[in-house]
């Protein structure tokens, strides 16, 4: 498996940018891709973004589709999400996830603990 860290979470007014990073230790391979998902208070978790670790294929929320941008530095084993024009249901607890992904599923094995985003009004 593979070990997570979140980092670059905060509060933030709306129309505002963050820029999370997610570090990853351990064996990456070429069939995973690298993601985040997203919990808003009293709601289910929620995919937001994901990008292939070769290929860098990604694929994106409807709802964060335009305001949003993951990408990865491979020498870094680390992925990143920029997050522009923030809303308040942005707010959210933040986790990085990643695991084999094939043309119909992806495996999300191993997660990280969570990084808070909150945007006010």
């Amino acid at each position: 498996q593979v070990q997570l860290v979140e980092s670059g979470g905060g509060l933030v007014q709306a129309g505002g940018s963050l820029r999370l990073s997610c570090a990853a230790s351990g064996r990456i391979f070429g069939n995973y891709a690298m993601g985040w998902f997203r919990r808003a208070p009293g709601k289910e978790r929620d995919f937001v973004a994901r990008i292939t670790w070769t290929g860098s294929s990604t694929y994106y929320a409807a709802s964060v589709k335009g305001r949003f941008t993951i990408a990865k530095d491979n020498a870094k084993n680390t992925v990143y999400l920029q997050m522009n024009s923030l809303k308040p249901e942005d707010t959210a607890v933040y986790y990085c996830a990643a695991g084999p992904i094939t043309v119909t599923e992806w495996n999300c094995n191993s997660w990280g603990q969570g990084t808070q985003v909150t945007v006010s009004s």
